[in-house]
């Protein structure tokens, strides 16, 4: 069990936003759906795009550089990779699949902390 450290006060995170900040060596992505805050790492784990830069849909950060989805919720691979076919299979052969590395949010009052 980690410890918390604040990344942030809620009025900096508008609903929707995705929101690059970094802890010690932690390089996380901050994203506030409705009421609910999701930290995960910022690097797409298939070619470290920033997804910071990425477009987000509900609970689903899409990696700008190849179009990996990732569910915010868990961190969980929902697509790896934009295309299909020959594509998709060459790009799983040679890097399989990974999720992305998750932490836990907590609010206190009007700040937002980040367990590291």
């Amino acid at each position: 069990m980690g410890s918390y450290v604040e990344v942030g006060k809620t009025g900096q995170f508008p609903d929707g936003s995705l929101e690059k900040v970094t802890v010690g060596a932690h390089e996380i992505l901050l994203v506030r759906v409705g009421k609910s805050y999701y930290a995960v790492g910022n690097r797409c784990t298939h070619m470290n795009g920033d997804l910071s830069l990425g477009k987000l849909e509900g609970t689903i950060v899409t990696c700008p550089r190849h179009g990996s989805r990732f569910d915010l919720r868990d961190g969980s691979v929902v697509r790896w990779m934009k295309g299909s076919g020959i594509i998709a299979a060459l790009g799983k052969a040679i890097k399989s699949p990974r999720p992305l590395p998750r932490y836990k949010v907590r609010v206190d009052g009007d700040t937002v902390l980040v367990e590291i």
